[in-house]
């Protein structure tokens, strides 16, 4: 029997991966997503920001006494090198 693949998808509201666990986006979704957007850096950094808001939402409302900077899990890493 062939196992069923999950994706390195969020899961809501605690963001983290559907597959491995870590804090989304994990590594295997970076490269995932580096590969979908590579004609597009632009396209791929508004993609992560609309998720970094949402994020920053849901997580704000889990833990409504901690606040973090998501900046570098969501932003930093795609950002064009060069």
């Amino acid at each position: 029997m062939v196992g069923r693949l999950i994706p390195h998808l969020p899961m809501r509201p605690l963001w983290r991966c559907r597959n491995c666990g870590a804090e989304w986006p994990c590594q295997p979704a970076r490269l995932s997503l580096l590969i979908e957007y590579r004609e597009d850096r632009i396209a791929l950094m508004v993609y992560l920001a609309q998720q970094m808001t949402e994020a920053h939402h849901q997580l704000a409302q889990l833990n409504p006494d901690r606040r973090v900077d998501l900046t570098d899990r969501f932003l930093t890493w795609a950002r064009a090198r060069g």
